[in-house]
């Protein structure tokens, strides 16, 4: 493997980890918010989860940006320059949530004023992120002056830039109902987790459906990624099966009478987008942004990335034992768990 190759291979996996804890992350703020007195023990299922997570979620953002701007430099300042304006918005909103969640929790007060902001957040953070997909498909960018420019006015009227961003949001919101359906049970909550269940019921089917939507909705501007992913459709067929048995076993009747192979579910469906990301990111080789800049082009020297590499290595032998500890004292836990 070559050095380009390991190297965008390491954001990639960044990418992923970020998206499903984002994902999961901020779609808990949003139910938290939406059952905050509708459904009090499902809201507080959400919040429970969310107390400690968002730190968690936070670091594997940091990493994501360090690893562009360090591997690939000149791909930071071209994305940079291009998504401004999106990116300074999630800045802004991230620290909004953050402050707000850190002083909500130091004072205990104004608890419906945080799942209001931690709600109304977790659906415009994931939506600008999203947006970065077809901004970096390259059919609203002009060159001027030898610098990249972005067409917003192309932009805000394509019909794909709002079929990105209802997939962003539906998947975020069916990936969240999911996790925090056998958190539930985790927890001891059979009505709270079949809540959940129900909710990922129906969101599955519509999540999938706009996946199919914002692809159509690429041509004319895309027609190049549109052609290569039709290469990757061994790939994105066997996402389409990890899909169906991740959704099936959400109606399976269990001996103790409970509904729903829950924690397969959940690895079924990160499994189902692991693989559809991954036949993306393969048809969308070589390039970083098209057509001007590619993996190649962005990449930094070899004795930065080598250093960078050993960074990444010794940052994982620490931050390892340190996951692993929060996941068991914040997700398997009963004592944490089952806190009333």
């Amino acid at each position: 493997m070559s050095d380009t190759q390991l190297a965008i291979t390491i954001l990639w996996c960044f990418i992923f980890i970020y998206s499903i804890a984002g994902s999961i992350d901020f779609g808990a703020g949003f139910w938290s918010m939406v059952f905050s007195r509708r459904n009090p023990h499902a809201a507080d299922i959400a919040n429970r989860f969310l107390s400690p997570s968002w730190e968690v979620t936070n670091v594997f953002l940091v990493l994501l940006v360090v690893a562009l701007v360090g591997f690939f430099p000149r791909a930071a300042y071209v994305l940079g320059t291009l998504l401004l304006v999106p990116v300074s918005l999630v800045l802004v909103l991230l620290l909004f949530r953050s402050a707000f969640i850190v002083y909500s929790y130091s004072v205990q007060k104004h608890e419906l004023a945080l799942r209001i902001v931690s709600g109304v957040t977790g659906l415009l953070i994931p939506g600008l992120l999203v947006s970065v997909l077809p901004i970096s498909l390259g059919g609203f960018i002009h060159m001027s002056q030898g610098f990249p420019q972005l067409e917003f006015g192309k932009l805000l009227t394509s019909a794909t830039l709002y079929a990105h961003v209802g997939f962003g949001i539906l998947t975020e919101l069916f990936l969240s109902a999911l996790f925090l359906s056998d958190y539930g049970r985790e927890a001891g909550d059979e009505q709270v987790s079949q809540h959940y269940r129900s909710i990922a019921v129906v969101l599955g089917p519509l999540a999938l459906a706009m996946a199919v939507l914002a692809t159509f909705t690429m041509v004319p501007e895309a027609l190049w990624i549109v052609a290569r992913m039709q290469e990757q459709s061994m790939w994105f067929l066997l996402s389409v099966v990890a899909f169906a048995i991740g959704y099936g076993t959400l109606w399976i009747r269990r001996k103790n009478g409970r509904k729903g192979w829950l924690r397969l579910s959940v690895v079924a469906v990160i499994l189902q987008f692991a693989l559809a990301s991954y036949a993306y990111g393969r048809a969308h080789m070589p390039y970083i942004v098209h057509p001007d800049l590619t993996v190649e082009a962005g990449f930094t020297n070899h004795s930065m990335f080598v250093s960078l590499l050993w960074g990444y290595g010794f940052g994982t032998v620490i931050l390892l034992p340190a996951f692993i500890l929060f996941w068991w004292l914040f997700l398997k836990d009963k004592r944490y768990l089952r806190t009333k």
